[in-house]
């Protein structure tokens, strides 16, 4: 994040991502809607305006219907102005898969798909890449979601085993000089939920998963932020000291009889330490009808008034491609963060 610094080219930046934010919200505007929405001046307005319409980014539409005065302009931001390119890297029960999206600037899906494929390399992701860069050059960000950890885009502990010591950021963005955000799964999944949410003040919130073949995993979301950890290290819960080896550890989540009392420890550690208002589980280790079981497994170490909601949901598709969208496309805007102090 950029620290808080009141200069004349932070202002007009935040002045920029404010109309244009306001267009995408009411659709279309002229000069002194705008300027009575964002309470910026109207020659402000005009002026960003002129810009944004010079850019491409907003439209000029025809004028507006008078009411006995000089017919005003309309303005209509343009969504299609850019892209980013999401790719959701899966490999779960021997299955592996690249599901992509290509979305507007309103985060409407252009396009939609999975590809199956036996393998999944560097090379993969790159020539995919490739295919829809060549088809649309405005593609100004690319998403990817992982099952592992990424640090400045340099890819660690991976279940994609050709994916690990991979330096697959710094090497697309060379290749393609085109800002690559590279995540993983858990985050963008928690991410996602949160998301779809709407909650009216921020929350804190976790997400676990449990797959077959692989470790679990966990994302997590602290009074609104997503939080990752200073090597985005956070969320790997399977590195947790049960005392047992990680072997064991993967062998005994796939034993329904052991399964319960392993999970409701890892879901406890979680519940003292962020104290969330809920947990989703996920996964193909887990089914709905283990909720009652999990929930009393965790309240033999958790205080009942302490326990969150815990919700099993499977598939959660929806909600990992939602975490991506959402921080690509929050990656092509101009943020400041301010901190209030107390």
């Amino acid at each position: 994040m950029i620290p808080t610094t009141h200069n004349t080219l932070q202002v007009k930046k935040i002045n920029v991502e404010l109309v244009k934010n306001t267009l995408k919200t009411v659709g279309i505007g002229t000069k002194a809607s705008i300027a009575n929405m964002t309470r910026l001046s109207v020659a402000t307005c005009g002026t960003i305006l002129n810009e944004l319409v010079q850019s491409g980014e907003v439209l000029e539409k025809e004028l507006e219907e008078s009411s006995g005065g000089r017919p005003a302009r309309q303005y209509m931001f343009n969504a299609d102005y850019a892209y980013v390119l999401c790719l959701l890297v899966k490999t779960e029960g021997g299955l592996h898969s690249i599901t992509y999206a290509l979305v507007n600037l309103l985060g409407e899906k252009m396009e939609v798909g999975t590809r199956n494929l036996n393998y999944i390399d560097a090379e993969t992701i790159d020539l995919l890449i490739e295919e829809f860069t060549a088809q649309h050059n405005n593609v100004k960000a690319i998403g990817i979601g992982i099952p592992g950890v990424a640090h400045h885009g340099i890819i660690g502990i991976c279940d994609v085993a050709a994916l690990a010591g991979e330096p697959l950021g710094p090497r697309l963005e060379e290749k393609y000089n085109i800002d690559v955000i590279i995540e993983n799964d858990m985050n963008l999944t928690v991410y996602g939920f949160y998301n779809m949410q709407n909650f009216e003040e921020d929350k804190t919130f976790a997400v676990v998963t449990f797959p077959k073949n692989h470790f679990p995993g966990a994302g997590f979301i602290v009074n609104g932020r997503m939080v990752t950890g200073t090597t985005n290290f956070a969320g790997e819960i399977s590195y947790f000291p049960f005392g047992i080896t990680r072997e064991e550890q993967l062998e005994r989540l796939h034993n329904k009889h052991e399964f319960v009392a392993l999970a409701s420890k890892l879901l406890s550690s979680i519940i003292t330490i962020i104290n969330p208002v809920s947990i989703a589980i996920t996964g193909d280790l887990t089914h709905p009808s283990m909720t009652e079981e999990l929930m009393d497994g965790c309240l033999q170490y958790i205080p009942k008034e302490h326990m969150p909601a815990l919700l099993i949901k499977n598939n959660t598709q929806d909600e990992y491609l939602t975490g991506i969208m959402a921080l690509t496309l929050e990656s092509l805007t101009y943020r400041l963060q301010l901190v209030e102090r107390k």
